[in-house]
Order: structure tokens, then C-alpha cells, then sequence
């Protein structure tokens, strides 16, 4: 049996959490790779709704759960998150949670600057969440972040804050804002701590010994490929890797554990925030799309921005992170349209493009090139058979893994879990 990764194909938000919550509840343990609580991920499961931002989606079955050490963690969401889930009757403990104790944490100080690099930039903003997310990151790679290890070392942590205010002073003072109230930063930590070590541990012990057991691992990516440090539309992206290869890094796993990846696709292509977006739509079948697809995200509850499938984008992401086989999300709000339109090339000064390129300017100016598909007035909506499709729905589906060059391995049909068509499984391959 094969392991499993799960990325998003896009720039996020195209129904992982029912895919990654489908898939949980036959994995023996779920571990989250990157991001942080930028992430939003919505589960239904019978008559409730679940809302994650930083737990694993396989907590809610009681499914061993982790937080790796490439994801950046706000100890005070996720305090707020774990006391949301327990008033729904989700049972937490350091028995099916764990989190990596060299995971980096996000801190006020992240949070502030996160809102005033914004607020700065005008209309030249990324469209963060204003999570700290990316400042944290930063702190990361040089080499100044508190981590969750240091949690049970506060008395020493002096060198530490040292370097760590000197940074955040100087950038502050660009922002006319005091310095770092250094005491009132150290008794917030002092009060999370023992909340946040009762699950701390060297979660790449665990995870060797859980494999080492034959058990199924499901690697949970956050975002999408379009959202990618390196790949994605830069600086319109987020602070972290999210491509496949990540899950060995921020899980402390090898590459070769990280087995069948699953790209997850929407039947359409949605995007929050600034940045390019070759095949949005701004007229009434975008704002029809939106409605049906209740286009609002999880975390921010901003309005998503939507548009016609592109195959020319998911083609490059699967290809960059090795995608075995893609999940097809949301087919059913496709349904009734009179046409549906693929994206399946660009235009940019008079030649024609097979992929999008590197540079913001041009990936601004691209023009889509479309390939147009009769509709279909039959509900595709709780399918859970392939046989129970429209024929032209069926031809759409076909025709978008020919055109992103990947096999189509499961189709949601609803945000309910067992509307789901398996074409592959992921965890048999």
C-alpha cells in the first residue's frame, strides 16, 4: 500500500479538506507539511461542519495527526482552534496530536508587521492574511526564530530575543511604531507554553515508526502550486514551499515515503487576493460560478475571484510537483451551463504559449487561447458512479486529463464525504 500526498493544483482553495478528510479517515495518520493557519480547509461530515486552519484534517476521525516541522505555528490560534473543534466533540489529546518541536513559531510581532508591510504597500499589496505567516518564515531562514523546542528553555532565551527584537525594532521604526515590548512578549509565551509542549516531540521519530509499521500516511499540503515560493506567481504568492516535494522536508520523512500524489483540481479555477489570473471572468457566468460554488474563503471569508478552467496552469503544476493523479472538484457547479470553456494556450505578443511565464508582466498580459465544450442540464450533483454522470460531463472530464497530460483519479460531486467517485485509488497504487 502506498503512502499519499495531497497538494493543491491552483492557488488553493479547491476543496482539499473533503478530499484530505475522505482519505483521512482510511490513512493511519495525517501530517500537515507547510503553511500555517493561512490555510482553510472545510469539512462536512453528516450534519456538521468542521472549519480547520492549522490541524490536520484526520483529527476530526480521530486519526493521528501532525504538524511538521515546514509549517509555521501560532500557538494562540491554535489554542483557539483546538478548543473550537473540542466544543464539537472532537477528542484532542497527545495521544492522536503531536507537533513537531522544531516547528517555528508565529509570534505577535510577525502578526503586527504582516499588517503594516500592507497597509504600507497600497495598491501594490501581496493579499496576505495578515497571519504573520511570511514574517515568520522570514525569522526562519535567518536563523532568529523561537521555536516550539525553546518553549521548554524561556529562562534561556535571552541571545535569542536579543536578536530577534534588534530586527523587528529596525523594521518597526520604519513604521514609526514603538520598539518590541520585550517583557509583555515573554509573559505571553511564559502562559502558552505548557499548552503547546504537551504535544511537542520529535514528531520524525513517530512518523519512522508508524511506517515502519506498514501504516498509511497521508501528507497534507496547504495552498496550491500557484502559491509556490519558486513556482508559483511571484510575489503573488505565500511564504513556503507547497509543491509535493516538500512533504519530506516538512515532515522529516525521505522522498521515498511520500508516495501517490494527489493533485487537487477545481472544475474551474478560483483565486484570492492580488496577482495574475489569465481566464477570470468578470461577467455573469463568473458571478453565477461564485455563487454556486459559495466562493468565499475559509480563513479571510474573502470573495474569491473565478474563472474558467486552465489546463495550461495545472499542466505546469502537476508536472513541477510530480502529480500521480488529480481529485476533480466541484463538477456540479458546472451544471446547466449552456458551454464550458478550457483554457488550453496564451497569447503574448503575437506568439503563442504552452505554459505561463516566469515574469509578472507577462503573466499579466497573457491571453487565453479556449477550447469551448457543449454544457449539460443534468444535475451531476451526489454522484457516485461514473455511470451516473451526464455523457457531456463525462466528456469534460476526459478531455481536461488529456489536456493536463494526468489520469483523473476521484471526482467530488458535493462537499459531502461519500460523494465521491473513485476512478484510482490513491492508497492501492
Amino acid at each position: 500500500m502506498a503512502n499519499v500526498t495531497v497538494i493543491g493544483a491552483q492557488w488553493g482553495d479547491e476543496g482539499k479538506g473533503k478530499i484530505v478528510d475522505w482519505l483521512a479517515s482510511r490513512a493511519d495518520a495525517v501530517v500537515r507539511f507547510q503553511g500555517g493557519h493561512n490555510a482553510g480547509h472545510t469539512l462536512v461530515v453528516g450534519d456538521t461542519t468542521y472549519k480547520l486552519s492549522l490541524l490536520p484534517s484526520g483529527i476530526v476521525t480521530g486519526t493521528l495527526s501532525i504538524i511538521g516541522n515546514g509549517v509555521v505555528l501560532d500557538p494562540w490560534a491554535l489554542k483557539a482552534e483546538i478548543e473550537k473543534l473540542e466544543g464539537q466533540g472532537v477528542v484532542i489529546t497527545p495521544d492522536n496530536f503531536a507537533i513537531a518541536d522544531n516547528c517555528p513559531l508565529i509570534l505577535p510581532i510577525h502578526r503586527d508587521l504582516d499588517g503594516l508591510r500592507e497597509a504600507a504597500a497600497g495598491t501594490g499589496k501581496i493579499g496576505t492574511t495578515g497571519r504573520g505567516i511570511g514574517p515568520a518564515y522570514e525569522d526562519k531562514v535567518g536563523r532568529r526564530a523561537i521555536r516550539v523546542c525553546d518553549l521548554a528553555h524561556l529562562d534561556s532565551l535571552d541571545l535569542q530575543l536579543d536578536r530577534l527584537c534588534a530586527h523587528h525594532d529596525a523594521l518597526r521604526a520604519g513604521f514609526d511604531q514603538s520598539p518590541v515590548d520585550r517583557d509583555a512578549l515573554l509573559s505571553e509565551l511564559c502562559e502558552i507554553a505548557p499548552f503547546v509542549l504537551q504535544y511537542a516531540q520529535p514528531v520524525w521519530k513517530r512518523l519512522k515508526k508508524v511506517r515502519k509499521a506498514g501504516a498509511k500516511i497521508l501528507f497534507e499540503g496547504a495552498q496550491g502550486v500557484l502559491l509556490d515560493i519558486d513556482h508559483g506567481t511571484y510575489p503573488f504568492v505565500t511564504s513556503s514551499n507547497t509543491v509535493s516535494g516538500t512533504a519530506a522536508a516538512g515532515s522529516g520523512l525521505g522522498p521515498n515515503a511520500t508516495g501517490f500524489v494527489l493533485g487537487i483540481v477545481k472544475a474551474y479555477t478560483t483565486r484570492v487576493g492580488s496577482g495574475p489570473f489569465p481566464t477570470e471572468l468578470e461577467d455573469e457566468v463568473g458571478q453565477r460560478l461564485g455563487e454556486r460554488g459559495h466562493e468565499f474563503g475559509t480563513v479571510t471569508g474573502r470573495q474569491r475571484r473565478v474563472g474558467w478552467f486552465d489546463a495550461v496552469l495545472v499542466r505546469q503544476t502537476c508536472s513541477i510537483s510530480g502529480v500521480t493523479g488529480i481529485a476533480l472538484t466541484k463538477i456540479d457547479v458546472l451544471d446547466g451551463l449552456d458551454e464550458v470553456k478550457i483554457c488550453t494556450g496564451y497569447r503574448l505578443n503575437g506568439q503563442v504559449y504552452d505554459y505561463l511565464p516566469s515574469h509578472a508582466a507577462d503573466q499579466e498580459a497573457v491571453e487565453p487561447i479556449y477550447e469551448t465544450m457543449e454544457g449539460w442540464s443534468q444535475s451531476t450533483a451526489g454522484a457516485r458512479s461514473y455511470a451516473d454522470l451526464p455523457a457531456n460531463a463525462v466528456k469534460y472530464i476526459q478531455r481536461v486529463q488529456e489536456l493536463i497530460e494526468t489520469p483523473v483519479a476521484l471526482v467530488s460531486t458535493s462537499p459531502e464525504r461519500e460523494d465521491t467517485i473513485l476512478m484510482r485509488d490513491p492508497f492501492m497504487d
